[in-house]
């Protein structure tokens, strides 16, 4: 019995090994995606009040997790039963982050047609913050899901030739560290300026520590606009890239040109396009519910 029991240890230990050797190499083939992540979900989790950032961030990360839990069995269940499933769930999820990012490009270019006169400004009601809280965050929600899709089947697809348990386990430690990593990251960001506060107020504002403080509390409107920037690009790099991989006739289009300006254009146009046909569809809804005049 004793030597059935090292047995079995033996086997865990060699599954172990296995499954670390595959989480590495799954993680190393994801990390762009994961540094796309980051910018995309660093940009959505700023813009709130101080106090409410770190609940609004805790509620994303839960809705993060949330999102791995559904989406990790479907993917191990669509790839061994119906792979060519994901395929056509990545287009569609990569026309859903093209949209969002040619969305923020559209409205930094229209905003200033759209800002309301003084007069209309006092006649509106201001939006309740609970209400933007809550819509930002779903959206935010929304984004992580469909890029949580696609860190999990890369890392499948790495891991696609070992067996069912390594693959479950891999992707399932993958899908983990994506969130814990990603919004651990995110975290130190949205509360860099409370550290550099920390750092002044312990050195009396004397010293290179002080300085260090300074410069934390100065930065982080910069990181937030570059975040704004980055994570805009982002959305239509990633959507480029599901395009391109995923689509043989994208993939082989102009093999001459540099793969992060094609899929920026893919994703560009594409996002645009989407947003042309949400437009449409709003002015086609608009008609048939406009009051009826007597």
């Amino acid at each position: 019995m004793a030597s059935g029991f090292f047995a079995i240890l033996d086997d865990i230990a060699a599954l172990m090994d296995d499954v670390a050797l595959a989480t590495k190499m799954a993680t190393r083939k994801t990390a762009g995606i994961l540094g796309d992540d980051l910018a995309v979900n660093a940009e959505k989790a700023t813009g709130f009040l101080a106090e409410r950032e770190l609940p609004i961030l805790w509620a994303i990360t839960k809705g993060s997790l949330i999102n791995k839990l559904i989406i990790v069995p479907i993917a191990l269940l669509l790839n061994a039963f119906v792979p060519v499933a994901i395929t056509y769930i990545l287009i569609f999820g990569g026309c859903y982050l093209a949209y969002e990012g040619a969305e923020k490009i559209i409205e930094f270019f229209t905003k200033s047609k759209h800002e309301p006169s003084g007069a209309a400004t006092q006649e509106e009601q201001p939006v309740p913050v609970t209400i933007q809280e809550e819509s930002k965050i779903k959206s935010a929600i929304t984004t992580d899901f469909i890029l949580s899709v696609e860190i999990v089947i890369i890392a499948l697809g790495a891991v696609s030739t070992q067996q069912s348990m390594i693959q479950i386990i891999t992707v399932s430690a993958v899908a983990l560290i994506a969130t814990v990593g990603v919004y651990g990251i995110v975290a130190l960001i949205v509360r860099m300026d409370d550290l550099g506060y920390g750092l002044i107020r312990r050195t009396k504002n004397a010293g290179p520590l002080a300085k260090v403080g300074n410069l934390l509390v100065a930065a982080l409107p910069v990181v937030i606009r570059l975040l704004g920037i980055v994570g805009t690009f982002a959305l239509l790099l990633v959507a480029g890239g599901i395009f391109t991989h995923n689509i043989h006739f994208l993939h082989d289009l102009y093999p001459g040109l540099p793969g992060i300006i094609k899929e920026f254009v893919l994703g560009l146009v594409a996002g645009l396009l989407v947003a042309a046909v949400v437009t449409l569809a709003k002015r086609i809804v608009g008609l048939f519910n406009k009051p009826q005049t007597t």
